[in-house]
C-alpha cells in the first residue's frame, strides 16, 4: 500500500494511460499490416521486389551497400540511445537541482525528490527498450545480409534449380522484420517526448500520449509518403 502511495492517484491514472496508448497503437498497427494498410506493409512490399531484383543480379554489391545503409540507422539510434541513458543516469545524482529547475517551470506539479526519480527512472525504461530494439534490428540486417550474400547465381533461378519467388520473399521478409523492429525504437522515441509531459503534470502527460499516438497514425496510415509508395 505504501508503494501506491508513492504516487497520486491521476499520476497512476496517467500512467495507465500511457501505456494502454502505447501498447493498443502497437497492436493495431501490427494488426493492420497484416491487411497491407500501413507504411511498412507497403515498403515490405518493395522490398520483396527488391529481393526479386537482387536474384538477377550478379554481382550483388550495390545490394549488400543498401543493407549495409539500412543498418547504420538502427545503429546510430543506438549509439544515441546509449548516450541519452548515459544523462539521465547522471540526472539521478542532481534531482535535487534538476527537480527545483522544473519547479520553477510555470504550470510544472510540484512533487517530491522520490517522484521524481520515479519519473526518470519511467523515461530511462523507454530509452533501455528502444535501445533493446534497435540493437536487435542491426542484427536482423546483419542475417538478412547473411541471406543475400547466399542467394545463388542468377543461372541457378534461370535453369530452374532455385525458386526465384521463395527466395526473394523470404529475403523481403527478413528485411521487413528488421525494419519493423527498427520501427518500434523510433515509436519509443515518440512516446518518450510524451513521458517528459508527466514532468509538468499528469494531465499533460496524457493528454501527449494521446497526440503522439495521433501524429503516428496519421504518418503510417495517411501519410504523403503512404500514398506515393502504394501501387
Amino acid at each position: 500500500m505504501n508503494l501506491l502511495a508513492i504516487l497520486s492517484l491521476a499520476d497512476w491514472l496517467a500512467a495507465i494511460w500511457f501505456v494502454a496508448v502505447w501498447v493498443a497503437y502497437a497492436w493495431f498497427s501490427r494488426r493492420a499490416s497484416r491487411s497491407g494498410s500501413t507504411l511498412l506493409a507497403t515498403t515490405n512490399r518493395w522490398r520483396t521486389r527488391w529481393m526479386l531484383q537482387a536474384t538477377s543480379r550478379d554481382p550483388r554489391v550495390l545490394d549488400g551497400i543498401i543493407i549495409q545503409s539500412l543498418s547504420s540507422s538502427p545503429s546510430f539510434f543506438a549509439s544515441a540511445t546509449l548516450i541519452i541513458i548515459g544523462g539521465l543516469l547522471a540526472l539521478l545524482g542532481t534531482t535535487d537541482k534538476a527537480a527545483e529547475f522544473v519547479r520553477e517551470i510555470p504550470f510544472a506539479a510540484r512533487t517530491t525528490m522520490l517522484v521524481f526519480e520515479i519519473k526518470v527512472l519511467s523515461v530511462m525504461a523507454i530509452f533501455v527498450f528502444a535501445f533493446f530494439r534497435f540493437t536487435w534490428s542491426m542484427r536482423q540486417y546483419t542475417f538478412a545480409a547473411l541471406v543475400l550474400g547466399s542467394m545463388p547465381e542468377p543461372r541457378a533461378f534461370t535453369e530452374g534449380h532455385a525458386d526465384r519467388e521463395h527466395v526473394a520473399t523470404r529475403a523481403g521478409k527478413l528485411v521487413g522484420m528488421a525494419a519493423e523492429t527498427f520501427n518500434d525504437g523510433i515509436r519509443a522515441y515518440y512516446f518518450s517526448f510524451a513521458a517528459l509531459a508527466w514532468f509538468f503534470s499528469p494531465l499533460a502527460f496524457a493528454i501527449a500520449a494521446a497526440v503522439v499516438a495521433g501524429v503516428l497514425y496519421a504518418r503510417e496510415f495517411n501519410s504523403h509518403v503512404l500514398h506515393v509508395l502504394r501501387d
